[in-house]
C-alpha cells in the first residue's frame, strides 16, 4: 500500500526572500530567469505543480 502527502506545499522559489518564512524549504533566485529554472526542475524532481502567486513567489504544491 502507498502512502502519498497531498495538497502539501513543497517548496517556494523567491526573488525577495523577506516575502515569506518558514513552513517549506525556500529557495532564493537571483532573477527571474533563475527563478523560473528553479521552480520547474523542483516540480520535475518533486513530482509537483508550480504555482505562480503573481508577488513574486512561486509555489511548488503536491495536489
Amino acid at each position: 500500500m502507498k502512502t502519498e502527502l497531498t495538497k502539501v506545499v513543497l517548496a517556494v522559489i523567491v526573488q525577495e526572500p523577506q516575502l515569506v518564512s518558514g513552513g517549506a524549504p525556500v529557495f532564493n533566485a537571483s532573477s527571474q530567469e533563475e527563478q523560473e529554472r528553479i521552480a520547474l526542475y523542483l516540480s520535475r524532481i518533486l513530482n509537483g505543480m508550480v504555482h505562480d502567486l503573481g508577488n513574486g513567489v512561486f509555489i511548488i504544491v503536491n495536489h
